[in-house]
């Protein structure tokens, strides 16, 4: 759905974007729209342009009016669930062509590219986005082919939180004319803004930080070019992967504390980042507003709330001394945290990539990538700080 033009801060539109209250009755909560099917004035006349909620549902065009305003898209399209959206995205590749993407990213992202897409003749490339600076794109421009279509980055990344240098990237992806689709999963539109920095099309699992309740699945997908838009909305009604009505409700109204939950979520995290730093247990730590990670000053200035303020979003991960059996009596030990997958909910969870989130991935390829069987990705709620120290402490010290 297309999002109005608003000068109104990010809080105001996460909140009354697609939320109108009902025509009808008046309800300040519009009404969750549950029919499968909608009546005609006559055949192939619409009432209001809804005929089959595969193509669409008005709670789902709210969603995406106020998913496109936040990210400042000109559409976005939701799907079932983020790979459901990620698949959708490599849907507009044809066998023959070349996806360029980071070699640290989600699992499920890399099962979609080599497990799903490969077999289909999309060829992946994975390369490290951080050689990728203002002054020297060599790597990224090596990689590259004729054919190469997408490249793709996650920006922080899953599980490193390495960071992208989003517009370095966007000046050469623009000047071959190739689609660059950024995943913005981990820092929310609340903290990055990639369409802005030449990014074609943004990648969310909205299960994530945008529902923030860890009670709903969904995806989406949001761009600058209505015609790549109506593209990908095309391959959403005819694959069918859209969210329920109900979904697309809650996570509305999740979007509507976006804002509070992270500044909440990145306040707690900066805190917890530098204790775990001071750790005798903890050998590194990951976290972007740390001074020690490589590309702090990246940080500082590409990740940033609406108020200008720095912020380096609510993921940490850190390798623990060791190895697997530390690992194992820690994350066993846990009792604030919850020992899950997933993220971005009001609770804490934390989790063993290796075994867990990015155990599709071969385990020579995960860790020639950083990602060692020492390491523990957690994502962190909004209980209180000294709850999570006292929790990791003691669980530390097990």
């Amino acid at each position: 759905m297309t999002a109005p033009h608003s000068p109104q801060g990010f809080s105001t539109r996460a909140i009354h974007v697609g939320q109108d209250p009902d025509p009808v009755t008046g309800a300040v909560m519009p009404p969750v729209v549950l029919s499968t099917t909608y009546a005609q004035n006559a055949p192939g006349e619409t009432k209001a342009g809804y005929d089959y909620t595969r193509a669409g549902n008005p709670n789902r065009d709210a969603l995406e009016a106020v998913l496109a305003s936040l990210e400042g898209g000109a559409r976005a399209i939701c799907f079932g669930s983020g790979c459901a959206a990620m698949t959708a995205l490599f849907q507009t590749l044809r066998p023959g062509d070349h996806v360029v993407a980071s070699e640290d990213v989600y699992g499920g992202t890399y099962r979609i590219l080599e497990q799903v897409m490969a077999p289909m003749g999309v060829e992946t490339t994975w390369m490290d986005f951080t050689q990728v600076t203002p002054g020297n794109t060599d790597a990224l421009e090596a990689a590259l082919r004729p054919n190469t279509k997408i490249v793709l980055i996650e920006t922080p990344s899953n599980p490193l939180l390495k960071l992208v240098d989003i517009a370095a990237v966007a000046s050469v992806t623009k000047a071959r004319g190739i689609v660059l689709a950024a995943d913005n999963t981990f820092a929310t539109p609340y903290l990055q803004r990639p369409l802005d920095l030449g990014v074609d099309v943004v990648v969310h699992s909205v299960t994530k930080y945008l529902n923030g309740h860890s009670d709903v699945l969904g995806g989406a997908l949001v761009v600058k070019d209505p015609e790549l838009g109506e593209k990908l909305h095309f391959i959403q009604k005819a694959i069918g992967a859209v969210p329920s009505p109900m979904d697309c409700y809650t996570v509305a109204r999740g979007l509507k504390t976006l804002a509070v939950r992270m500044e909440r979520h990145c306040s707690t995290t900066a805190s917890l980042a530098q204790w775990l730093q001071q750790h005798p247990k903890i050998t590194h730590v990951n976290y972007p507003g740390l001074q020690s990670h490589p590309q702090h000053a990246l940080a500082q200035q590409q990740m940033q709330s609406p108020r200008g303020t720095p912020l380096a979003g609510g993921m940490v991960s850190f390798v623990v001394d060791g190895g697997t059996p530390a690992v194992t009596r820690v994350l066993q030990a846990v009792r604030v945290f919850t020992l899950a997958e997933s993220l971005g909910g009001v609770e804490s969870l934390i989790c063993h990539p290796a075994t867990m989130t990015h155990a599709t991935i071969p385990k020579e390829v995960r860790q020639a990538n950083g990602i060692s069987d020492g390491l523990i990705r957690a994502s962190v709620g909004l209980e209180d700080l000294q709850d999570l120290q006292t929790d990791l402490d003691l669980a530390l010290n097990a």
